[in-house]
Formats: C-alpha cells, sequence, structure tokens
C-alpha cells in the first residue's frame, strides 16, 4: 500500500470512527464538500411526516443512504438525477398487510411486481407462510425481492398455502410450540403471529385460534405482536370477545370490513349501526387499527361510524393479493390513501399511516419510513392529481373525492426501479 493511499485509507476509516460515535453514517462521515451523490431526486414537493417537513427540496443519496435534503444541489455535485419537479416526493411507502409469498402461499404476487402499482419500498408478509414453509419464504423469496420485506407468521402450520381451503377448520394446524419456535429463530425477520378469525376459516373454535397465537407470542422470548383478521366472525358476542383479548400493540387488520358472517350477519366492530364498546375500549389501550382493504375488507359505512366514535385509523395497509388485486375496488396503497383523503383525511395523515406509523410497528429496519439523513435510500416518488375521482369500497358502496395518488418512481436503497439504471447493477 502507498503512503498516499495508506493515508486516504486511514483517514476514511478515521472518519468512519468519528462517525460511529457522533451518530452520523460513515457514508456521511467520509463526503467531501465536492464529492458527488449518486443519485439526486431534484426538485419535489418532499413531504416526511418523520421530520415534519413539507416543501421543495433535492435528496442526494450517496452509498444507499441518504446523505443531504437541501433547497438546491448544485449540478456539479451530481452523478445521476431524477426530475420530480411538480411531483411529490416520500419516504418509501410501507404496506404492513399484504401477500407477497408467490409459489408457497396461493395468493401471493411478487413483492417487486407491486412496486410501479404502490410505490411500496417495505412490504410485510400477512400470514402467507406458517412455521412449515417459513424457511422458504426466507431463503427463496426474500433473498431475490429487492423490496424490503418482514413477515407475520401464521399460527397455521402450512400459512396460506391451501387457500381457499380453510387453514383453521382443523384446529389441529395451529400448533403452538414449533410458531413460537419459529418465531424464536426469526426474530429479526418476524413481527409476530397472524391469525385469521373469521367464521369461514375458524369454524366454531371461537377464541381458540386467537389464543394460540397469543400463547405462541408470549412463549418465544421477545415482544412479538399478533394481527387479527377480522370480517364475518361467528357471532356479535365473539367479535367483543376478540376485541377484549387483544393487547396493546397487536393489530386489527380488516378494521373496517362490513363482510358478514357464514348466515349474512353483520357481526363486526360496528353493529347495527352502532360501534361496540369494546373497539373503542380496544383502541384506548392501545391496539393499532390496520385498514387492511383487500377485496372484501372494507366498507365505507362502516368506517364511517366507526372513525368519528374515536375508531380512527392508525395505518393504511392494501391487502393485495392476486384476487384482491382484480376487483373493483383497486387495493393498490395509494388508490387505498385516496379513499381515505376523500373522507377527510389530510395528505399529510394518510402519507403518516403509510411510512412512520407502519415503521415504528416492524422496528426492524433502522430508519425506513423517513427520509432522514443517514437512513436508506427508500423514496416514493408520485403525481398528487387533483380532480373529481370516484372511489368504491368492497360492498360498491361509492364515494367522490378531489385529489388521487399515482405512482411515478420509486428508489430502493439509493437504486431507482427503472431510469436512470445503475452500472453496475448491484443492489441489495
Amino acid at each position: 500500500m502507498s503512503a498516499l493511499s495508506r493515508r486516504h485509507f486511514l483517514a476514511l476509516t478515521g472518519s468512519a470512527a468519528v462517525a460511529t460515535v457522533s451518530g452520523r453514517s460513515p457514508a456521511d462521515a467520509a463526503m467531501g464538500p465536492n464529492d458527488k451523490f449518486d443519485l439526486v431526486i431534484k426538485g419535489g414537493d418532499v413531504l416526511d411526516p418523520s421530520q415534519s417537513l413539507r416543501g421543495k427540496r433535492d435528496i442526494g443519496i450517496r452509498w444507499g443512504v441518504i446523505e443531504a435534503i437541501e433547497p438546491e444541489i448544485p449540478a456539479a455535485r451530481i452523478s445521476k438525477s431524477i426530475d420530480a419537479s411538480g411531483k411529490l416526493v416520500t419516504p418509501g411507502l410501507i404496506d404492513l398487510h399484504c401477500h407477497v409469498y408467490p409459489y408457497g402461499s396461493a395468493i401471493g404476487i411478487p413483492a417487486d411486481e407491486l412496486v410501479q402499482f404502490q410505490g411500496t419500498t417495505t412490504v410485510v408478509s400477512a400470514g402467507d407462510a406458517g412455521v412449515n414453509n417459513l424457511a422458504a419464504l426466507r431463503r427463496y423469496i426474500v433473498a431475490q425481492t429487492r423490496a424490503r420485506m418482514y413477515a407475520f407468521l401464521h399460527i397455521a402450520n402450512n400459512g396460506l398455502s391451501a387457500f381457499p381451503v380453510a387453514e383453521l377448520y382443523n384446529i389441529d394446524n395451529a400448533q403452538v410450540e414449533a410458531c413460537a419456535m419459529g418465531l424464536a429463530e426469526n426474530q429479526d425477520f418476524l413481527i409476530g403471529v397472524k391469525v385469521r378469525m373469521s367464521e369461514n376459516v375458524i369454524y366454531k373454535h371461537g377464541l381458540e385460534p386467537l389464543k394460540r397465537g397469543i400463547q405462541a407470542c408470549e412463549m418465544c422470548g421477545w415482544p412479538a405482536k399478533m394481527m387479527v383478521h377480522i370480517g364475518g366472525v361467528e357471532t356479535g358476542a365473539l367479535m367483543s370477545d376478540i376485541l377484549n383479548l387483544l393487547r396493546p400493540g397487536d393489530v386489527l387488520t380488516h378494521a373496517y370490513s362490513g363482510a358478514p358472517n357464514n348466515a349474512g350477519v353483520f357481526t363486526n366492530i360496528v353493529q347495527d349501526g352502532k360501534l361496540l364498546s369494546a373497539a373503542l375500549a380496544a383502541k384506548q389501550r392501545g391496539v393499532i387499527f390496520d385498514v387492511g382493504h383487500g377485496g372484501g375488507s372494507f366498507d365505507f359505512t362502516v368506517a364511517e361510524v366507526a372513525i368519528p366514535g374515536g375508531c380512527t385509523p392508525d395505518t393504511i395497509s392494501s391487502d393485495m393479493h392476486v384476487f384482491s388485486g382484480n376487483t373493483p375496488g383497486m387495493p393498490f396503497l395509494p388508490n387505498v390513501m385516496g379513499k381515505f383523503m376523500a373522507m377527510g383525511f389530510s395528505l399529510e395523515q394518510v402519507v403518516t399511516m403509510t411510512t412512520t406509523a407502519p415503521a415504528k410497528i416492524i422496528n426492524r429496519a433502522p430508519k425506513i419510513g423517513t427520509l432522514q439523513v443517514g437512513a436508506p435510500g427508500d423514496v416514493a416518488i408520485m403525481d398528487l392529481v387533483e380532480g373529481p375521482v370516484s372511489f368504491v369500497d368492497t360492498r360498491n358502496n361509492k364515494r367522490e373525492g378531489k385529489v388521487s395518488l399515482k405512482p411515478v418512481q420509486t428508489v430502493i436503497n439509493g437504486v431507482p426501479f427503472g431510469r436512470p439504471y445503475q452500472s453496475p447493477f448491484a443492489v441489495r
């Protein structure tokens, strides 16, 4: 090693040491005032709820990490750029509930195929895999997927591999110790346990599937969360019992479902036009209310009672899968965000519910759902289209809106989907 290269190496490692102490990234510390950014997203209307930031900014990314958010980054410091003038720029969207286990789950879509329609840089597989096929999800799907991926582990050993055959008609599929071991061995990747509590999934097993899921969470040795799917539970009373079992931090998904039970009775959080007291109590003690729109699980008329009653959504998710993606409700995440703007939520609120809020629940990668310096270079670029738009839910109720969101381009770890292409095309 020459003296010059040795000095350069020591300067870089010294900068890295300072970065470790200061909390700044090594890339940031090693970047000189004249060094070029690998990618700059120029001139967009940046909205980042994590920093209470809204305004025109340039975002500079180097070595896969956000290194600057400035009013103007000069052309001399730009290697490649994306012109985001007139576009909305947000942290990469996080979909807390989708189905992204193709080939192993009967309803999964490749996560990277969803990116151009969703602007999602992080996705959560909502119970596609049980303990019997979890390893294949990690080895063969996550390992070759550009989108960041985490998962809820299904309490049923076989996950959703048998869909449309119900996974919990036979309660013996819910093996508590096996599920707990899967959680214990995959703490870096898993968020917790998924259970579907609809009558057409669990038949007459009542609270038993949920109890087994909670037991697995409490056995595994770390604070695993439940994600509990509702919609068409067996009885109205059982719905209250489910809500009463949920712990602070557990996720109630399909929170505004209007799906009926097997007899056609409406047994969800709004019954006879009134919000269940158990639902409000769950919300007040810290249960997370997640939208999980899907193909049959979002009803405007339920939301319009529950939300003014105190059960506001914490997170907006798509429940995208091969069936829901073909429904008139079109539950691509930006479209679902538009539905909530049509109900009176602000742009800042719906972006929060798809970035910072789900990021806190996932809590696995540092600084996702944010454009802070030092965060991974995960960015969504969208058109904010003003003009009349009609939205439909999963029960053919329609609502009119004044604005919609259309994904334009997505960047994950500093590498765009599409132009400008990176050479060499080295991605995480």
